[in-house]
């Protein structure tokens, strides 16, 4: 894994971060009686990404990280439900739905090879995180 001095270094945040942005105008015009619904749900679970990136990364240890890393991926998971929801709902037309697809493949795809590297730094010992 590249050594990083923060979080932010980390393309898998920033690409978290990218997508919980793109949730928040996709949602922004979508019923106020979702509001408390879908709209707030979606958004929490956009923004879940980097944030359990961030977090994970503060613990400094391997175990940890990697518990986070997975409820990110979690979370990417509800973010893909919901926006398929949204669509079927008629709340974002297909196109926008279209366009959000390959960001959310890249991110899973990420989080996937993350999680995987760190699985191998526990298998080989490696408890605590390498920092700068």
């Amino acid at each position: 894994m590249e050594k990083v001095r923060s979080y932010k270094d980390l393309k898998v945040w920033q690409k978290g971060a990218d997508l919980a942005l793109e949730v928040y105008v996709l949602s922004k015009n979508f019923p106020k009686d979702e509001l408390y619904g879908l709209t707030s749900q979606l958004r929490r679970a956009a923004i879940s990404i980097p944030s359990n990136i961030a977090e994970g990364s503060e613990r400094k240890a391997v175990r940890d990280f990697l518990r986070f890393v997975r409820i990110a991926s979690g979370s990417l998971a509800e973010v893909e439900t919901q926006l398929y929801m949204a669509f079927r709902l008629g709340y974002i037309a297909e196109g926008e739905y279209q366009n959000v697809q390959p960001l959310m493949a890249e991110i899973g795809r990420m989080l996937n090879g993350f999680a995987n590297n760190l699985a191998e730094q526990l298998a080989t010992g490696d408890r605590l995180l390498a920092t700068s």
